[in-house]
Parts: C-alpha cells; structure tokens; sequence
C-alpha cells in the first residue's frame, strides 16, 4: 500500500488518473520520475469486434487476461478480429503509452484480478450484438 512507503520516506513524484507513481531519492541529484502517458487507443475494425492485446509479459495478471481474451476471440469466429501489440520493444511501448491492457474495440478491460474466461467471452458476445 502507497501509505507504507509514504511511512518510509517515499513521496508522490506523479498522478495518472487514479495511479499515484511514489518514488524516494537516494541522491540530491536523482530527479523524479514521471509515467509515461497514454498517447493512442486502439483502431477498430469496421463489422467485426476488435480485440486488441498490448502484452510485455511482466504482469501474470495481464498475461492471463491477454490469453483469456485471444482464447475467446478465437472461438468467436470472423466478427471477433484479436490483435497484438508487443510493447516489450521500447519504441512500440513509447508510441502507444500502453504497457499492459487489453481492449474490446477502444474500451479497456478492467485490470487488477484477472477476468475469468467466461466474463470476458460474454463482453465480447455483448459488442458484437451491436455490430
């Protein structure tokens, strides 16, 4: 919890919407750090559903949304198109300001404990009635 680092020290450095980045200097020098923004959403396909995973790999959590969520595209047929985006190159990470999410057309999926499967095939089944 950000209270226990404050407890010891640490200071807001920045604030992205409901993130707060805490960071501690070591040096009288070190400058403090700052997230990086979002820069883009994802493009959509028109007629279909489009699911875009953007997947570095770091966070079990993300990586079993991002697995879930291909896992039910793919069984969905045409209508649902899954594409990827591997923001473990800097440059991709940087162009977009995305590291980790997972987006059904240019809606994220909630992060922090994983969807289940089910819960997310049913979102994308919801986007597509709407097709």
């Amino acid at each position: 919890k950000a209270s226990w680092f404050k407890k010891k020290g640490y200071a807001v450095a920045d604030k992205q919407k409901i993130q707060i980045l805490l960071w501690k200097a070591f040096s009288k020098d070190a400058l403090p750090p700052q997230w990086i923004p979002q820069k883009k959403k994802p493009d959509t396909i028109q007629d279909s559903v489009t699911i875009t995973g953007f997947i570095n790999g770091w966070c079990p959590a993300q990586n079993i949304i991002y697995e879930r969520a291909k896992r039910a595209s793919e069984e969905l047929g045409k209508k649902a198109v899954f594409k990827t985006i591997d923001t473990s190159d800097r440059d991709t990470f940087l162009n977009w300001g995305i590291s980790d999410a997972v987006y059904i057309d240019k809606k994220p999926l909630r992060s922090g404990p994983p969807l289940s499967y089910k819960k997310i095939k049913k979102k994308i089944l919801k986007k597509m009635k709407h097709l």
